[in-house]
């Protein structure tokens, strides 16, 4: 599903932020990425994504080599792909249903039936009823939701998200990890990056290990 095969990542002449970074990332599987802020987390999973280039190596995602796609065939691998950034990006001058319904309005889906997978999307992160609101009416991690409401709405098969917990107290991080444990339970591949040590070790699953300079497959735990 997903393959990094050495691969290297620098800007400019600056040292590499990821260097000889190797894993592999089986379908279904729910994967933590850990590590300190700065390791080079966002930038991972922003190459997972297409977003970023590596600057040597093979990144494999869904069979395509993400290194070498043209840019033709890169908004079909973005559709695979379910991408939670640490800033949701949501536009505060549309509500929330007109946020969830955007990335299928750029596909050019069916209105009615764009509406429908919106709606189903908001109701499924757990905030049915407030399609309406404004997201700056809504919490931090209600935020949070409606940002993974929109990021599945193309039902991807790889959904990725960086420090979806950040500035969350505990009870709402654990929900929003709640949400993506329902997502992947259906099939949906998961990648979190987080540096929240104690609140990873709650849950058991394989984490990979980012540290300057050094990288570790830590296993399932």
């Amino acid at each position: 599903m997903i393959e990094f095969q050495h691969v290297f990542k620098s800007y400019g002449q600056s040292a590499n932020i990821l260097a000889d970074i190797n894993f592999t990332i089986n379908s279904g599987e729910f994967v933590f990425i850990s590590g300190p802020s700065g390791a080079g987390k966002s930038t991972l999973l922003k190459m997972i994504g297409g977003l970023e280039p590596p600057s040597r190596g093979a990144i494999t995602v869904k069979g395509e080599r993400v290194d070498k796609i043209t840019p033709r065939a890169m908004p079909y691998l973005r559709r695979a792909v379910g991408i939670i950034l640490q800033d949701t990006h949501l536009l505060y001058d549309r509500s929330a249903f007109e946020n969830v319904m955007l990335p299928l309005s750029v596909m050019g889906l069916n209105p009615d039936k764009a509406a429908s997978r919106a709606r189903a999307a908001i109701v499924k992160v757990g905030l049915g009823g407030k399609e309406k609101l404004n997201p700056i009416a809504l919490s931090g991690g209600e935020q949070q939701r409606l940002a993974i409401a929109r990021a599945i709405v193309n039902r991807p098969s790889i959904l990725i998200a960086d420090e979806p917990t950040a500035n969350l107290d505990q009870e709402n991080a654990h929900l929003i990890l709640d949400v993506f444990r329902d997502f992947n339970r259906v099939g949906v591949t998961t990648l979190i990056a987080s540096h929240d040590r104690p609140l990873l070790q709650c849950y058991s699953n394989r984490t990979l290990l980012i540290e300057p300079g050094r990288f570790t497959d830590l296993g399932y735990h």
